[in-house]
């Protein structure tokens, strides 16, 4: 079996575009029409032109094609490897004006006959899944919600470059999921082959920055501002959760960077994570003579010296 150089039956270059390719196979087909043609040879160069094309206008058989290396001169003998395609997602398409029954020899070693139809029929396969990065609230791990969320994905169009589409799905955030998680989104993947069913989609989360919250794991963490007096005197205050407001009691002596941990106040699951809140201490500002005498009236009541441990 000879092995046929479609770049060189059309003329153009491997590296020439889908629309260099579409505009040599227009100019040889108009050439070498059996209606219009007077060359001897009109017919068969219009059939081999014809198949070609087939090849060449395609973005997926183009690349399977092309996998076989530019080593090969038209007109040797080739068989070939059993493997050759492997890794290509075929879909087939309609055919150009030459005659499927006639493709040659060559062809159907690397398509099959009839290659946009019956190879179809012949091969069911499930889609491959499709895998992709989502952003949502903390909110919504807290309580659960429906959003509407916009994906991207590349397709090639027809002149052989990637184009991207995009598609909008509403999604079910389920309650107590984490970052790094994956929601499964089931025949919403890769289309399938034949009649086999769509892949699966998989969303993995990750959480849009809070400006109060920080996350780890199921845990969650909040800097928590607090006035010297609450710190020295202890206090009970009103604390912001994502699960609403609760009463914290802050112990006397508490100092700045101390952890209060409130159990079960986490992203919730069947174990829920924890909340912890870290102290910071606020000073308030002297701009005033009264808090200036404040500022005095503390400092002569305590024999306190914050560099004592630096030796000064």
């Amino acid at each position: 079996m000879e092995f046929k150089d479609y770049y060189e039956i059309i003329g153009v270059d491997r590296n020439a575009s889908q629309d260099e390719i579409k505009r040599a196979y227009r100019k040889l087909a108009r050439k070498y029409h059996p209606d219009v043609s007077k060359e001897a040879d009109a017919e068969q160069r219009f059939k081999e032109v014809g198949e070609a094309y087939e090849v060449l206008k395609d973005p997926e058989k183009r690349a399977a094609y092309d996998q076989l290396g530019a080593n090969w001169q038209a007109g040797q003998d080739f068989r070939p490897p059993p493997d050759w395609d492997q890794g290509f997602e075929f879909h087939g398409g309609g055919f150009t004006d030459a005659n499927a029954a006639e493709f040659s020899d060559f062809f159907e070693s690397l398509f099959g006959r009839d290659f946009g139809r019956s190879r179809r029929q012949e091969f069911h396969a499930r889609g491959d899944n499709s895998f992709a990065r989502v952003s949502i609230d903390l909110d919504d791990a807290y309580q659960g919600a429906t959003r509407s969320i916009t994906l991207k994905s590349t397709e090639v169009g027809a002149d052989g470059r990637p184009r991207v589409s995009e598609r909008t799905l509403n999604v079910r955030i389920p309650k107590g999921v984490r970052e790094g998680q994956q929601i499964r989104l089931a025949k919403q993947g890769a289309a399938g082959y034949g009649e086999g069913e769509a892949g699966d989609l998989f969303l993995e989360v990750a959480f849009r920055p809070h400006p109060f919250y920080r996350v780890d794991g199921k845990d969650v963490y909040l800097d928590l501002p607090v006035a010297p007096w609450e710190a020295a005197l202890g206090a009970t205050i009103k604390l912001p959760t994502p699960a609403g407001k609760v009463d914290l009691k802050i112990p006397p002596n508490s100092t700045a960077g101390r952890r209060l941990r409130l159990k079960g106040r986490g992203i919730p699951s069947k174990q829920p994570g924890d909340l912890y809140v870290i102290l910071q201490i606020a000073l308030p500002q002297a701009d005033s003579e009264k808090a200036k005498r404040a500022y005095a009236g503390f400092r002569d009541a305590f024999d306190f010296n914050p560099r004592a441990g630096l030796g000064v």
